[in-house]
């Protein structure tokens, strides 16, 4: 009997921490203890791993086994740790040779009858062992082309420890490496969803509101968040569904990075798990705080708004949200993160995301016509707007009402019409333009740039900044607010291909942060 070592990944929210598997098997008392602040999913491992290495033709060391999981203080939870403790069991046994396992990583679950399980956060895990210098890592087979996407390690798909074990007596890893298929699915015009086809949403669907297709481009050249107010058919929720068809595709960096979130989550698209659109997410208006910002009892999971990470997070009838729901949206608008404290700990979660808020001006929803009239009082609607606080539309960079179209303005419009490519294209050129600027700092948009820095590398001239002075006199307009107009003056800027805002675009930007038409 001897001491094995192999390694694993401990994940917490979507950062990985190396851990090692260091197995012990000794005379003494018949028992499997496993030690290194484990959590009930992980206690159980000791019956799962034993019915999986008997029902795989393997012998059950009669011994006293101890299994301890370094660092002890690490908090580890999940079934991802089976796979590592039943190859060093073995290792420890003599069953297996103990220095093939001491470089490579292991992740996955093991069935009773010896089958390797997928698990979630394969992808953020093997990120951790590629950081940490491993150079293979053993997966199960269903999550091999999600982990293969890391450069620079070689991935072995297992689907069974029976299987494992013989390349492992063998020293056969290295030649039985998975390789991942490079051919990328192009973008098509056609999804399924439901398993049924439909057309890609498109900008052009979109007649009678040019100022909502405007708002739309304006935000998805400077990253910015929006908030449409009209009645019911006014297209706002056609329009926010719209936004992810306007936006650039993610690079490699940031399509890992989305990825790597919903890899913990479990929402990876099995047929290509890695996320190169931007992600589309609107939750229910009777989502719950740990739904909204990540959460949970056990392991903490991303919410919604980190699900939307470098995508959108579309509130349809924002109102009818619980307040506590909004206002847990503020600090991740402002940090770009998610930081969830429980007993458990803390876990920080990616959330760079742009919101888009839609409301009805009533509960009643009656768009104040002779066919559709408003019941409300002026009470009634003030206090259902009234949910929306000032703190988080305050954090909205651009603000639209809506308006019924009539028959003229939806024929007269459709000359007017563009395709979400062509728009795509300007919000791609600007967002260029952007990049070029902020070369060498850490922001890419707008949106991110700090208040800080737009009144001092980024500075306008003085005469484009007197259209505010008049807004910060009378108290409309706060100092992040300026900040914020300041921001989409920079996108109009852009989009206009000048150098430098002006003051019509500070003048255009300072009205669709108020919401006025300009």
């Amino acid at each position: 009997m001897a001491v094995a070592r192999t390694r694993c990944v401990a994940l917490i929210g979507v950062t990985g921490h190396m851990v090692e598997v260091e197995t012990d098997v000794a005379n003494g008392i018949v028992a499997t203890n496993l030690i290194g602040l484990l959590d009930t999913t992980l206690t159980e491992a000791r019956d799962r791993v034993r019915s999986a290495v008997v029902n795989s033709g393997f012998s059950w060391p009669d011994a006293r086994i101890t299994v301890s999981l370094f660092p002890a203080d690490l908090p580890k939870r999940g079934s991802g740790y089976d796979l590592a403790i039943a190859v060093s069991i073995l290792a420890a046994a003599r069953m297996l040779p103990a220095d093939h396992i001491v470089k490579p990583v292991f992740l996955g679950e093991l069935g009773l009858e010896g089958r390797i399980r997928p698990v979630r956060g394969v992808l953020p895990a093997v990120i951790a062992a590629a950081e940490a210098g491993a150079g293979i890592v053993v997966v199960p087979g269903e999550n091999a082309p999600e982990a293969a996407l890391v450069p620079g390690l070689t991935v072995v798909a297992a689907s069974t420890l029976a299987e494992l074990v013989g390349w492992i007596q063998d020293d056969d890893l290295l030649g039985n490496a998975y390789t991942l298929d490079p051919t990328e699915p192009p973008p098509d015009d056609e999804f399924p969803e439901n398993g049924v086809r439909r057309r890609r949403p498109d900008l052009s669907d979109v007649a009678g509101q040019p100022v909502g297709r405007r708002a739309l481009e304006v935000c998805a050249a400077g990253g910015h968040n929006l908030w449409m107010l009209g009645p019911p058919g006014t297209g706002k929720t056609m329009l926010a569904e719209r936004m992810p068809t306007l936006l650039p595709r993610l690079d490699r960096a940031a399509s890992l990075e989305v990825s790597a979130v919903h890899s913990v989550a479990g929402t990876l698209p099995p047929t290509w798990p890695l996320l190169v659109e931007p992600p589309f997410r609107s939750p229910h208006h009777t989502s719950t705080t740990a739904a909204m910002v990540g959460g949970g009892s056990g392991q903490l999971k991303p919410g919604a708004a980190s699900l939307a990470h470098r995508g959108v997070l579309f509130l349809d009838e924002a109102p009818e949200f619980a307040m506590n729901v909004l206002d847990c949206l503020r600090q991740p608008l402002e940090s770009g993160y998610v930081m969830v404290s429980r007993a458990a700990g803390t876990v920080t979660f990616p959330a760079r995301f742009m919101l888009v808020l839609a409301a009805n001006p009533c509960p009643c929803a009656g768009s104040g016509t002779a066919e559709s009239p408003c019941i409300c009082t002026p009470n009634t609607r003030r206090r259902y707007l009234a949910r929306l606080s000032g703190p988080l539309l305050d954090r909205v960079d651009v603000k639209v009402t809506l308006f019924p179209a009539s028959r003229h303005e939806l024929l007269s419009d459709r000359r007017f019409l563009e395709s979400s490519a062509v728009v795509a294209e300007r919000v791609l050129q600007a967002r260029d333009r952007a990049a070029r600027r902020y070369a060498g700092t850490p922001w890419r948009t707008n949106a991110e740039v700090p208040g800080t820095e737009l009144c001092s590398t980024f500075r306008i001239p003085s005469d484009a900044f007197h259209s505010l002075e008049g807004s910060l006199d009378d108290g409309s307009l706060s100092a992040r607010g300026v900040d914020r107009v300041l921001r989409v003056a920079w996108t109009l800027a852009d989009l206009a291909a000048k150098p430098k805002p002006t003051s019509a675009e500070v003048h255009a930007a300072l009205m669709m942060w108020k919401g006025v038409p300009s």
